[in-house]
């Protein structure tokens, strides 16, 4: 039996998580910590918020008693670890919000862990879940690794890295039994609209412009959300403790290149004419600090774990525009704000 406090599990990558767990593991108690900043989306997990192994609770993690007394009610003895400030342009335009949440608000889940955990650390696991961003950027060549030297270039990666070293420093200085994963960009059903992807896909259906970042030709590395959950179960269950494990999609594209294949992949499933669309793609002015290319080096999970992504970018793509699709109510009540309402009904008013 596993009670296991995931953080951030109404947001975009926490709720299919969350949503792989409960279906994989059917005894586990899963409690979801969330703040439901604007991207905690408690409808993104509606269809099982009524398992009754599944638990909700409304808490900030810069509240460190609130933290504790989470931790303490459901006998917490792992965390998976996803509650981040992740979004680039507003860590430039606030970054002391970065720092709180994902810097001050790490180091209080590890010293409620550390203190609830202090007299048998060795049967629990702190898993903490990163970004590739923490690497800074790379060439035309070369690729991320585990043993890539840190080196942030904006307010978001430097928080995370900050976050990254102090969970290795509770190993080192305290013994606790920390796992940790960097990840390249994720898309997939139940993201927030600000990203590239859903953003485009909202803007193509509504004939709004695309902006595009500079010359457009920023390369990324992409993840579809559920090979994502599926490499963290790998990691949480089967990874060692105190290692780091890149997890990518093997999946490289320029901004451009992905842009064209959301077009077409868009317009045909919109019975538009052949790159109708593209005539919306509007160039914007860069973003400082705009990093120039990302590429994770995935071998050691796949080695090591034997994971690897289930489908090609094609595949994840058009399955995730299929979802968005099918789903405009979603669309609508999270660009309008409606979605906030849920929280309202299901735990305010009950």
């Amino acid at each position: 039996m596993q009670n296991i406090l995931i953080t951030g599990a109404s947001g975009f990558i926490g709720s299919h998580v969350v949503r792989h767990f409960l279906s994989k593991y059917p005894d586990y108690t899963l409690v979801n910590l969330d703040k439901l900043t604007y991207a905690g989306n408690l409808e993104n997990l509606r269809d099982i918020d009524q398992n009754e192994k599944y638990h909700f609770e409304k808490v900030d993690i810069c509240d460190f008693d609130a933290v504790q007394k989470v931790i303490q009610k459901y006998e917490i003895d792992s965390i998976i670890h996803l509650a981040a400030e992740s979004h680039v342009d507003r860590s430039i335009s606030n970054p002391t919000e970065f720092v709180l949440t994902n810097v001050l608000g790490t180091v209080n889940l590890l010293n409620a862990a550390k203190d609830y955990w202090k007299d048998d650390l060795d049967n629990h696991i702190f898993y903490h879940v990163s970004t590739d961003e923490v690497y800074g950027t790379l060439g035309a060549t070369g690729l991320f690794t585990e043993d890539t030297p840190y080196d942030p270039r904006s307010p978001y990666s430097a928080s995370k890295a900050s976050s990254d070293h102090f969970v290795r420093a509770y190993l080192h200085t305290y013994g606790m039994p920390v796992k940790l994963s960097n990840c390249s960009n994720n898309y997939g059903s139940h993201q927030f609209p600000e990203k590239l992807i859903p953003l485009f896909i909202n803007n193509i259906k509504n004939k709004k412009s695309l902006p595009v970042y500079g010359d457009g030709k920023y390369t990324r590395d992409w993840l579809w959300v559920v090979d994502h959950a599926r490499a963290i179960d790998d990691v949480f269950h089967k990874g060692k403790v105190g290692e780091t494990y890149n997890i990518g999609g093997f999946n490289e594209w320029q901004n451009m290149d992905l842009i064209h294949v959301l077009i077409e992949q868009m317009d045909a499933k919109l019975g538009n004419a052949p790159g109708t669309s593209k005539e919306l793609i509007t160039y914007v002015k860069d973003r400082p600090g705009h990093d120039k290319r990302y590429a994770i080096d995935a071998s050691k999970i796949e080695k090591e774990l034997g994971w690897r992504p289930s489908v090609t970018f094609e595949e994840g793509l058009s399955k995730t525009i299929d979802w968005y699709l099918a789903n405009e109510e979603w669309m609508e009540n999270v660009t309008s704000g409606h979605y906030r309402k849920y929280y309202e009904s299901m735990y305010v008013h009950r």
